[in-house]
């Protein structure tokens, strides 16, 4: 326990049968669960944490099932909604079993029974956090890459100071052009920029980093099964977090690599992939938590500017057209042209600064 509130960890992983013992080696004594997700690894990881398993001797913490703890009364139908929907939400999730037959293990082994993907696994371990009421639940990624030591910065903030999400950065540490590779450090960067048009949290950066911790409201606020099932989770955790107006810190951390990792993403293809889920994830924070939920003028700003947007494209043709053919430009069509671009800019512009404005107070 962390001042007196319980914490898991979870630790998706596939193949790292060299790794995950170096994780549950090296995690902190305040850790009262590491919930590892194996998403149906190929090679020995299960049975590697199944070993880890049977040796632990850490002093047991009981932690139980929240799960039929509302007592029904003339008051609380309203929680107990809400702790049917739970109990029924399992079949949203990915196909999986618990290996553990004590509650009182440190360590929790989960087998997914497809390949699912990062995400997928991560969503899996927040279900389970979110089912036996874990105050601070962290990710942190099986193959070690992730420093230990800092695990308590991450959820300090939560168990003392109310935020609901803490996420590393490794692009604010001093050493990060100099140890993370070139073409990653591009790519986080640009998912980054498009991550803070879409989530509304314009103060974030290195968003594609899995080491974060989140409370327990923040996992009761968001619908944990509909988290991206792939490498563009943590942009996809964020716009929702945001939707459900949940607070948000950084705290810096250290770029990790060469400890033994093998790295399954595949930059160049998930660039694009994510680059699309965030440009759907935009338009339904927009439309949820802008018009929906609290009705706000930046929902009409956005919307007026991508229309001129789009009528402004046409007359962007038709003018390189008369440009290339020789043609006389004529003033009508010029002053088209720059009224709609000048109205364009202007609404994007004033939109933009109100959603940062309004997000302001999210970010702690």
């Amino acid at each position: 326990m962390l001042n007196n509130k319980t914490v898991a960890v979870v630790v998706p992983c596939y193949n790292e049968e060299t790794q995950i013992g170096m994780v549950i080696e090296t995690m902190p004594d305040f850790v009262d669960r590491i919930v590892i997700i194996n998403d149906n690894s190929t090679d020995r990881t299960a049975e590697v944490v199944k070993e880890y398993i049977a040796k632990d001797q850490s002093a047991k913490i009981a932690i139980g099932n929240i799960l039929n703890k509302v007592k029904p009364n003339r008051y609380n139908r309203a929680n107990m909604v809400v702790q049917n929907l739970q109990k029924e939400e399992s079949k949203f999730y990915m196909p999986s079993e618990v290996y553990n037959t004590s509650e009182l293990d440190r360590i929790v082994l989960v087998n997914h029974l497809q390949n699912s993907g990062k995400g997928a696994g991560v969503s899996t371990g927040y279900k389970w956090a979110k089912d036996h009421g874990i105050d601070c639940t962290a990710t942190m990624d099986g193959d070690g890459q992730m420093d230990p030591e800092e695990l308590e910065s991450l959820c300090l903030p939560i168990v003392d100071g109310g935020v609901d999400y803490v996420k590393g950065n490794r692009l604010i540490h001093r050493s990060a052009l100099l140890v993370i590779p070139k073409v990653r450090y591009l790519g986080n960067s640009i998912l980054s920029i498009l991550t803070k048009l879409a989530s509304g949290y314009w103060r974030v950066s290195d968003t594609q980093t899995g080491y974060a911790a989140m409370s327990n409201k923040a996992l009761n606020s968001i619908r944990l099964y509909e988290i991206y099932k792939s490498y563009g989770y943590p942009n996809d955790v964020l716009v929702k977090l945001n939707i459900a107006f949940c607070t948000i810190k950084e705290v810096e951390i250290k770029p990790v690599y060469d400890i033994g990792e093998q790295s399954k993403m595949k930059i160049f293809k998930v660039i694009p992939t994510v680059s699309w889920l965030l440009l759907k994830s935009f338009f339904k924070r927009l439309w949820y938590k802008y018009l929906f939920r609290d009705f706000h003028p930046l929902f009409i700003l956005y919307h007026l500017s991508f229309f001129i947007g789009l009528v402004l494209i046409p007359v962007a043709i038709r003018i390189i057209k008369d440009l290339i053919s020789g043609t006389t430009l004529t003033y009508q069509i010029l002053t088209i042209f720059v009224f709609l671009f000048i109205s364009f800019f202007q609404f994007l512009l004033f939109a933009m600064w109100m959603d940062i404005q309004d997000n302001e107070r999210l970010q702690k």
